[in-house]
């Protein structure tokens, strides 16, 4: 067999094509020839690996959303889906891409397809053409073990309030929840139940499961996912460890601030004395969140970074905010480069909503963290800084939503941010947090975990006999 070739299907939200673009570098870099099928909106990232020096990842454009779809034409990655009629909009429009996705197929004619869970029909795809796919969730192993023991036992119909304890069952670790913190789709039938258990049976009848995550971290939860729930699975993370060429500074976006002015005004500050506060790309607050934040930070008194949707105004701020906090305040309106700022000596402490991309970067820069998660899988994030890790405080929400309002007021941000920043807990958690940041470093490096794990995956793939009899000619 000549050059591999690996053909990426990302899902079209930034928190998913950063790490696969970074997964694309991973494999070239290892000889093998990547093709990434994206979106205009997506591409820009791609051609500046391309033209940095990353020649052999391919670039191949679909529209989206699809002529034939119900989806406005404006809204073309998930974090602008916001509301819930939006959302199987969303879905729905991402099934009409079957079509050019397999005419791509047919043209490139890879060796593997490495698609993104949220496009299950890319299994039938992927067997039409005898090539294996292999799903990517983005996501940490005990969650994908958390998701599924959720799923199989429903322990939340076992407590006779929303403010009851329950143990998810079976797990390496007692893990505690309570019924606010579970997806909808979970306890109640809807569009996204049906939807969630088609991605189930693509990853069930896939070659296997690639993870952003490394067996040091997370090796009980890595064991039970291949050994208890019987997965095919390959750690190969962290992905953002793996390409040194990297641009830190634009990682995903264009950022909103200049870089330098950024680094330069945290040279100003002392080691591990600033709070660092982003919630992601998909994260909303309401204004009256945003005020009790604001009135967190300045309680404080600690110096702070703290990232803000661009379209946000100041009317959140409580009166005279910026002036009483200047010079120990910077707010940072839209895109930030989070991963050149966590690694900076100034940056104590990270307050964020738990995506496991933000949860990555704090580990590698060795970063403790304040967890405060609202959705998707973020809940079991949090469970894995703050209780198996023990790298972390929860800032105490317990509410699952895609709107974050005033659930949290301003002395719980404050006491939070106060545990991580001052003290001996404080102390021993970033002890334990620069112990993994090492660890994270080891696992990609030769002989590392990871490294290891992706030499055995391209043997695999090497060997693998497809079944290319029944291919599709015409589509």
């Amino acid at each position: 067999m000549g050059q591999l070739h690996i053909l990426f299907l990302p899902m079209m939200a930034h928190g998913h094509m950063i790490p696969t673009l970074d997964m694309a570098k991973l494999f070239t870099s290892k000889g093998l020839k990547t093709t990434i099928i994206s979106t205009p909106a997506f591409a820009d990232p791609i051609e500046k690996a391309q033209n940095s020096g990353f020649i052999n990842i391919g670039l191949k454009i679909i529209k989206f959303p699809p002529k034939q779809s119900d989806l406005p034409d404006h809204i073309m990655s998930l974090d602008q889906a916001t509301s819930n009629d939006l959302l199987p909009k969303f879905f729905k429009a991402l099934s009409l891409l079957q079509e050019p996705v397999d005419k791509l197929i047919q043209e490139i004619y890879p060796n593997c397809l490495i698609s993104d869970m949220f496009l299950p029909w890319t299994v039938n795809s992927a067997a039409k053409f005898g090539i294996p796919r292999l799903v990517f969730h983005g996501i940490s192993y005990l969650s994908l073990c958390s998701i599924e023991q959720m799923r199989r036992f429903k322990p939340f119909n076992n407590v006779s309030s929303d403010s009851e304890q329950f143990v998810l069952p079976d797990l390496p670790h007692e893990l505690k929840f309570v019924r606010t913190q579970v997806a909808k789709y979970l306890l109640e039938e809807n569009k996204m139940t049906d939807f969630m258990e088609r991605v189930r049976d693509a990853d069930l009848r896939s070659y296997g499961v690639v993870v952003n995550s490394f067996y040091e971290m997370e090796h009980d939860y890595a064991d039970y996912y291949k050994n208890v729930l019987g997965r095919k699975a390959w750690n190969i993370g962290p992905l953002l460890l793996c390409n040194n060429r990297g641009d830190k500074v634009e990682r995903g976006k264009k950022s909103s601030i200049d870089a330098h002015e950024c680094l330069t005004w945290l040279d100003s500050k002392k080691p591990n004395s600033v709070v660092y506060m982003c919630f992601g790309s998909m994260v909303n607050f309401t204004q009256s969140q945003l005020h009790e934040i604001a009135n967190g930070l300045e309680i404080s008194s600690h110096d702070f970074i703290w990232v803000v949707r661009k379209s946000e105004n100041e009317e959140f701020l409580p009166k005279g905010f910026l002036e009483r906090t200047k010079g120990r305040g910077l707010i940072i309106r839209g895109w930030a480069p989070q991963v050149s700022i966590l690694d900076h000596a100034a940056i104590g402490a990270f307050v964020t909503h738990c995506g496991w991309n933000s949860i990555l970067e704090g580990v590698c820069a060795g970063v403790p963290m304040v967890t405060w998660p609202l959705f998707a899988e973020q809940f079991f994030n949090e469970k894995l800084v703050t209780e198996v890790l023990r790298i972390g405080v929860s800032v105490g929400n317990k509410m699952w939503q895609r709107v974050a309002n005033e659930g949290v007021d301003r002395e719980a941000v404050a006491k939070a941010v106060e545990i991580v920043m001052v003290g001996e807990l404080a102390s021993e958690m970033r002890n334990r947090v620069k112990c993994y940041k090492e660890m994270a470093r080891k696992a990609v490096e030769e002989g590392g975990s990871s490294y290891n794990d992706l030499s055995a995956l391209i043997e695999d793939l090497s060997a693998y006999s497809p079944s290319r009899n029944n291919v599709v000619q015409d589509i």
